[in-house]
């Protein structure tokens, strides 16, 4: 080999591997769900319904939401205890697991209890923002994905016109990337909104309401966030679950919560809590790329239609039990949440 020839093949070797090590750093820098760094939890989870009784009917049925296994969460030893059949399912658009009780019409007539009792295992989902790799990505979702195109859609609650898309451009104006784009208007909901759940009006996930009133839970908060997200064309999806204090190892959970995340190209999906980071100020900045191991996520999406026995309207949110008899919603359902963690005392 000649001289000229050695030197080149060693030139091209030593940019191979400096390209490969740029490529491991920028990857390295997203973290994975088991990175020892990173926390998690383990806990038993028990999720109570009471049905009372009913009005003779030619059908009844209940819904409650199952927790989803994926990358930071683990769910096994699922009980179901009722006397009343029951069987598993999805929903059609989303794949939320569900189990569906339909009770005879005695056991209707007489009122009945669920309860599902199961282990979980939350992992902390942290994503390096500042990694090169997310810098530049596009929000371009890959086509082969249908619930992508979902993504990018308006809810009943969340138009994504009007309002929503004048006050998304005016956030995002100047930005060149998803990136900025998305940490503009997470600063934007974070400082305009406020965590306030007097009065009336919030708790629905209503985009307009939030960006009227300026004020709401994590529904509220969520839904103005993934709202201008799809409006400037980034895929954002909304997840909803249960939260388990902190610091705390067993006891009642009050209600649920909810939160978000964005899509960027190559990189998946990016985890973002902004209610969270409006009651925790020094954890504004890690609320915008992570979600902390104090949860346990059961659903995503809006306007959920549960199955073909289903004939009310879609449901805002799935979280809590839905029961229908002959077609109409049951009301005076009670339910009562609990958990524990596995490893106290």
């Amino acid at each position: 080999m000649s001289r000229s020839l050695l030197i080149a093949t060693f030139a091209l070797t030593l940019l191979l591997c400096a390209s490969a090590a740029q490529l491991f750093r920028s990857v390295s820098a997203l973290a994975s769900p088991v990175d020892p760094a990173l926390s998690q939890r383990s806990f038993s989870f028990t999720y109570q319904v009471h049905v009372p009784p009913q009005a003779a009917a030619d059908s009844d049925h209940l819904w409650i939401p199952l927790p989803q296994n994926d990358s930071y969460q683990s769910i096994s030893g699922l009980k179901i205890k009722s006397a009343v059949p029951h069987s598993q399912g999805h929903d059609p658009e989303y794949r939320n697991p569900f189990v569906v009780f339909s009770p005879t019409p005695a056991q209707a007539a007489a009122g009945y209890d669920v309860t599902l009792v199961f282990h979980a295992t939350r992992r902390e989902h942290v994503v390096d923002v500042h990694a090169p790799a997310l810098q530049t990505a596009s929000a371009v979702p890959p086509d082969n994905d249908p619930l992508m195109k979902r993504y990018l859609e308006p809810d009943k609650l969340v138009p994504l016109n009007g309002t929503i898309a004048e006050l998304a451009r005016q956030q995002t104006a100047g930005d060149t990337t998803p990136l900025q784009k998305a940490r503009h208007i997470f600063e934007y909901v974070v400082s305009t909104m406020r965590y306030d759940k007097s009065g009336e009006g919030w708790g629905h996930g209503d985009a307009i309401w939030a960006c009227t009133s300026k004020r709401g839970n994590c529904t509220d908060f969520h839904s103005l966030f993934i709202g201008m997200m799809r409006s400037v064309g980034i895929p954002a999806r909304f997840e909803i679950g249960f939260p388990l204090p902190e610091g705390q190892s067993a006891g009642d959970i009050p209600g649920y919560h909810c939160w978000a995340e964005f899509y960027l190209n190559g990189i998946g999906w990016i985890p973002v809590d902004a209610s969270e980071a409006w009651k925790n100020p020094a954890k504004h900045d890690y609320f915008f790329g992570a979600h902390d191991d104090n949860r346990v996520f059961f659903t995503y999406g809006r306007d959920i239609t549960l199955s073909s026995q289903q004939k009310g309207a879609p449901l805002n949110y799935f979280i809590y039990p839905y029961a229908e008899a002959d077609g109409q919603p049951v009301q005076g359902l009670t339910t009562h949440f609990s958990f524990r963690d596995l490893d106290s005392k």
